[in-house]
């Protein structure tokens, strides 16, 4: 009986809500309902006022990434590693996977060049404040401490090795003549002054335009012959040696960054030769003679001993390369006997075969294993003027 009218009153009460909801009058339900968008309004309202944004309109932020940008690359350099015949002038550019930030050290080049880098985009570029020597060799070192905008740092420092292009031979022997170590005179109105460096150093590359001529008219034309402007021959070879060997160079003939650096320091210091020019010319036809000259004219004339059948004298121009004063020569003799002379004023001009005294019975045969023999006082006499450089031509 009692659960009876407990059910009953549970329905009549489920009832009783349901018509309040249909006739829209406010229920418990509904009150409670509106209490609590009252209250979210406020709290929207509260928020805004206090400069806080409502729930509705919050952007969650995303957490800082922690993870490292890539490495900084080193894309590309030009010149290349191993280039050779760079231009003097540049530029020398370095690229990378990303610019460089502001704040970023520079390459450096090895040895230090006077110039200037500068950025562009993902590159850094530098440019010489003058032409660099001929032939000089350069390291391009990019150090690891290079950063890019984003942070990105280079992993491993990189170098960079090239050479710098040739100068012209044409401009060498300019300064030889200019440095009087040539027999032929050079002229130019338009020839830098020696101490303007900036627009000597173009000269090296770009010479100006000039004339040559013989200083003295008494030169063979065994001599003359030789002489071939532009033309890196055995007559500018010779030219080269003397001036190598009077600046303390290797008197070998080859062109290097040394040779032109010194050429253009002895000509902005007015370091002239003032030997002269020589010349030696040796006759194989009986009787076999040398003639030395100096600066034109002929100074020596002497009998002499040029090789056997067996060992000849090389017919030929070639320019001294080693000299002494006094050696033991040792050797085979074409029997295979060894020999172990002692010879003096000696002059090295191709291979083995020298210029040089060895005393003999007489002179103007052939009779040495390729050298050229002179007597004792001809050969003191000569020796002075078969210096570094000299051209000896054997002909007949």
């Amino acid at each position: 009986m009692a659960v009876a009218i407990v059910i009953a009153l549970l329905i009549g009460a489920g009832v009783g809500w349901l018509v309040a909801r249909n006739t829209g009058r406010a229920t418990p339900a509904a009150i409670s309902s509106t209490r609590r968008g009252k209250q979210t309004a406020t709290a929207s309202a509260r928020r805004a006022h206090r400069g806080v944004p409502s729930s509705t309109s919050v952007t969650r932020r995303s957490a800082p990434s922690t993870t490292a940008p890539p490495p900084l690359q080193l894309s590309a350099t030009s010149p290349a590693d191993g280039a050779r015949h760079v231009a003097a002038t540049g530029p020398f550019i370095v690229r990378f996977s990303a610019p460089l930030a502001g704040g970023s050290p520079m390459p450096r080049l090895i040895p230090a060049v006077p110039g200037r880098w500068t950025r562009s985009g993902d590159a850094v570029i530098f440019r010489p404040s003058m032409p660099l020597l001929p032939l000089t060799a350069l390291r391009l070192v990019v150090p690891n401490n290079m950063q890019a905008t984003d942070g990105a740092r280079l992993l491993h420092p990189e170098a960079v090795h090239f050479r710098i292009a040739d100068g012209s031979v044409l401009r060498l022997q300019q300064l030889l003549s200019l440095l009087e170590y040539s027999p032929l005179a050079f002229s130019s109105p338009g020839e830098p002054p020696p101490t303007d460096v900036a627009r000597q150093r173009v000269a090296l590359y770009r010479p100006p335009s000039g004339t040559f001529a013989w200083r003295q008219a008494g030169w063979p034309v065994r001599l003359t012959s030789l002489w071939v402007q532009g033309s890196d021959n055995v007559f500018t070879r010779g030219l080269t040696m003397s001036f190598q060997a009077d600046h303390g160079l290797d008197p070998n003939g080859a062109r290097t960054a040394a040779l032109w650096g010194d050429l253009l320091a002895a000509l902005a210091q007015g370091l002239r030769n003032h030997g002269g020019y020589n010349y030696a010319l040796a006759n194989k036809v009986r009787p076999e003679h040398l003639l030395v000259y100096h600066d034109g004219s002929v100074v020596v004339v002497s009998p002499a001993n040029t090789g056997i059948a067996g060992s000849p004298t090389p017919d030929g121009t070639f320019p001294v390369y080693t000299r002494l004063r006094r050696q033991v020569m040792r050797g085979k003799n074409p029997n295979g006997t060894k020999y172990a002379d002692l010879v003096q004023y000696i002059a090295y001009f191709h291979g083995n075969d020298a210029v040089h005294y060895m005393p003999r019975a007489g002179y103007g045969i052939p009779q040495s294993l390729g050298c050229i023999e002179l007597p004792l006082a001809k050969a003191a006499t000569a020796w002075p003027y078969l210096a570094y450089g000299t051209l000896v031509t054997v002909t007949g």
